[in-house]
């Protein structure tokens, strides 16, 4: 049977918005349908079944970055057992998205969990898309699991030296809880999904997201996060850069100053996405999706004033 394979799901103006990746066979949880590629000697990317998760082998333990959709959390366990024999210490997670956290549950209770505070208290309310349109939430399925232990505001840093990790918040974008987790001894940035893809931005207006801030809140993660070489994003299936993601950036903003323009000419968000080209220097960008981001610019229309 055809599925739909499921990128993430949004909350927008009490509506839920499915974001598609593409109709295709939905792969099913399996150590064998996630891969891993080697950013540096001790940090991994797993890729599959949600957001693109980081491994970070320090000489207490291995901290992971974001924990992928439901019915991926063991698998990503067995898979990270492949790279590493040391045990999971720390998890940080980018937001507050299913296809970022639900495997934040079957860790032990020993593991400490971090987020930013506004993700924190979002993630026990969001609810979850299976697949199949069912709506659940893994912690109130697993009461007690997998919420964060420790918060932040706008920045926090973890260890030392070669071990150093550094957590920030720029402000609202995808969400209104973005971590972005700096490895300064490897420069290298886990961006999550405010830059998940070459696409429209994903803007989750419920979750605290905003579309007019987008695209500064980017530039500002760039210029405020020096000395970076390589960005893992959220979703595309390979390394990225600072140059790229200042790009996005870039797009973002001639999105949002096309949405305005329609605004201000009385058009509706429908028409914005109706005479949307992206410019030509976007060549490798996808086209968007009209259901979905016409829902992204109504989100933009309801903060333009």
């Amino acid at each position: 049977m055809k599925r739909i394979a499921v990128l993430g799901a949004l909350v927008l103006g009490g509506a839920l918005t499915v974001i598609v990746a593409a109709q295709q066979p939905a792969p099913q949880p399996s150590v064998d349908n996630l891969t891993v590629e080697k950013v540096k000697d001790n940090l991994w990317v797993i890729r599959g079944g949600g957001g693109n998760t980081a491994v970070f082998a320090t000489a207490k333990g291995l901290t992971v970055v974001d924990t992928k959709q439901p019915g991926w959390g063991q698998p990503l366990l067995d898979k990270i057992k492949t790279i590493s024999d040391k045990p999971i210490t720390t998890i940080i997670n980018t937001h507050t998205h299913y296809d970022h956290v639900s495997g934040n549950v079957l860790v032990p209770a020993s593991v400490e969990i971090i987020a930013h505070e506004n993700t924190s208290k979002r993630m026990p309310l969001f609810s979850t898309v299976t697949g199949r349109g069912e709506t659940e939430n893994v912690f109130k399925a697993n009461p007690g699991k997998g919420l964060p232990k420790k918060t932040f505001k706008d920045k926090m840093t973890i260890g030392s030296g070669a071990d150093q990790i550094n957590l920030y918040y720029f402000g609202p974008a995808h969400t209104g809880g973005d971590a972005f987790v700096e490895f300064p001894a490897l420069r290298v940035m886990h961006a999550g999904d405010v830059f998940a893809r070459k696409a429209v931005p994903l803007i989750d207006a419920d979750n605290g997201g905003s579309g007019v801030q987008f695209a500064a809140t980017i530039r500002k993660a760039i210029d405020g996060v020096k000395n970076v070489d390589t960005v893992i994003n959220g979703h595309l299936p390979a390394q990225t850069t600072p140059a790229e993601m200042r790009e996005y950036a870039d797009f973002v903003s001639d999105f949002v100053a096309h949405v305005q323009a329609a605004k201000k000419a009385g058009k509706t968000a429908a028409d914005a996405i109706k005479t949307w080209t992206a410019p030509a220097k976007y060549k490798d960008y996808a086209a968007p999706d009209a259901a979905q981001a016409t829902a992204w610019a109504q989100v933009i229309f309801n903060e333009t004033k």
